[in-house]
């Protein structure tokens, strides 16, 4: 086991004696503070030690890294890797046995036990039918929170507490906790790494949860993790990061959706009522999307040639409503209505409250103002009004590094130019 050492201080030993080279009484200084440091050190590997925490190996390197530190730190460590689909499993999508093995092979490194469980029943039963209902009612939802809620802090939780016996359970997000020195509940905060923050995911997260959660790479950069990979030997070091849907992986969408929800084709409008095109399916189209609509090129009203936009979804008629421009007024919103609410320390907003939001993963803060309807149910106003605010996407909460929450948006408050 390698000890903190200080190049300041210069220990010299042999059987019959020890001299240290003080030099002065700041080289005494240096030395007794090492020396504290060194003891509060051996408590807390002394302490963790006695802790076990079970790691979600997902076969990638931040998960990677994150059992080796926590190994570091004297931690009882043990990996648990979850098969979360099974739908595609002899399709060249899936890279489940790949992961696996990848998983495997950095647990053999850092001599800790693999264990393994398939929660795809779970996730087919609390993720992936609501996913399915919320594109068939014209929404656009986020399953990667959902399998957080359901899945990686619930499933994998409990069985990790009640069959492997753990303290803790860990994860490769970048997010931190904070304790507060008031006795005050646990606290979310956003990974250091702004690039990589993952709060934004993980807004369901009680503060029991939290308290039983580590998150070891929330305060690196990605590229520091990357680095004590490589210094490890890890094999997942220079592994691309996964994109995208977990259970699409890396197929086309459309492809993917087809399968499990037939599609209605329909008429492509502008404001104007004019068909300018057609659609393969509400379902395929978001709020301000501007890729996959197959009418650049078309001249607008005046002989415009700004790129074409989904401004609505009319699910009455099935019709996909398009607009010119990225400031067209049909695209911004001046709030938001939002449902199925979650705060991290379980207590709801009662009082308006001035905050941030995000509407969508790695957007910009957005000062805004939360007004309370009930404990379900708020409404939020913009400080500014905002673009592609998404309804069945999640807004998320922010009070300067502290996720406070979120829920899921059910309505816009469309732009008024009054």
């Amino acid at each position: 086991m390698k000890l903190p050492t200080r190049d300041a201080i210069s220990l010299k030993c042999s059987k019959s004696k020890c001299d240290f080279d003080l030099g002065s009484v700041t080289g005494l200084w240096i030395l007794v503070e090492s020396a504290s440091r060194l003891f509060k050190w051996c408590l807390v590997m002394s302490d963790n030690s006695q802790k076990k925490v079970i790691v979600g190996m997902s076969g990638g390197v931040d998960s990677s890294v994150s059992a080796y530190l926590l190994k570091q730190q004297g931690y009882q460590v043990e990996g648990l890797f979850m098969k979360n689909w099974e739908e595609d499993d002899n399709e060249e999508y899936c890279t489940a046995a790949e992961d696996l093995a990848d998983a495997q092979a950095v647990c053999d490194k850092l001599g800790i036990h693999l264990h393994t469980i398939n929660f795809a029943a779970e996730y087919w039963d609390n993720v992936f039918e609501y996913f399915l209902a919320e594109y068939k009612a014209g929404r656009t939802p986020n399953p990667d929170i959902l399998c957080n809620k359901e899945i990686k802090f619930k499933a994998f939780l409990e069985f990790a507490d009640e069959v492997l016996d753990a303290d803790y359970i860990a994860m490769g997000h970048y997010v931190r906790r904070s304790f507060p020195e008031n006795g005050e509940k646990p606290q979310m905060l956003r990974g250091l790494d702004g690039n990589k923050d993952q709060s934004y995911f993980l807004y369901t997260l009680s503060h029991e949860q939290i308290a039983r959660s580590l998150f070891p790479v929330g305060d690196l950069e990605k590229p520091e993790v990357r680095r004590i990979a490589e210094e490890q030997g890890l094999i997942t070091a220079k592994k691309k990061d996964s994109t995208g849907i977990c259970f699409i992986g890396e197929r086309k969408f459309t492809e993917f959706l087809g399968k499990y929800l037939p599609a209605q084709p329909g008429n492509i409008e502008t404001p104007e009522g004019e068909v300018i095109g057609q659609h393969q399916g509400l379902m395929y189209h978001t709020l301000g999307q501007r890729k996959g609509l197959h009418i650049g090129g078309r001249k607008g009203g005046g002989g415009n040639e700004d790129p074409w936009f989904v401004g609505e979804k009319d699910l009455k008629r099935n019709v996909l409503i398009a607009v010119q421009g990225k400031d067209h007024p049909m695209l911004k919103s001046e709030g938001l209505l939002a449902s199925q609410l979650h705060w991290v320390d379980r207590e709801p907003i009662r009082d308006v409250m001035k905050c941030t939001v995000k509407t969508r993963y790695r957007q910009e803060d957005i000062p805004c103002t939360i007004i309370p309807i009930d404990d379900e149910n708020i409404k939020v106003i913009f400080d500014e009004p905002q673009i592609a605010v998404t309804p069945g996407q999640s807004a998320v909460f922010y009070k300067d590094d502290v996720c406070l929450g979120g829920g899921i948006i059910e309505q816009r408050i469309k732009y008024s130019q009054a």
